[in-house]
C-alpha cells in the first residue's frame, strides 16, 4: 500500500514508509508514517 502525503521538512510529496491505518480523536480515519528520506513523521487525513 503506496500512500502519498506532504513531507514539511522536505516541502514535498513523497510515498510514506511503513504506513498504517489509524483512528484520529473525532472517530475520522488518517494515515500515519515516515518520510523515507528524511525519517519525519507524515499524517494523511482520510481512508486510502
Amino acid at each position: 500500500m503506496a500512500t502519498e502525503a506532504y513531507c514539511v521538512k522536505c516541502k514535498a510529496k513523497r510515498e510514506m514508509k511503513d504506513a498504517k491505518q489509524v483512528q484520529m480523536k473525532n472517530g475520522k480515519p488518517a494515515t500515519e508514517g515516515t518520510c523515507p528520506v528524511c525519517g519525519t513523521k507524515m499524517f494523511r487525513i482520510g481512508a486510502g
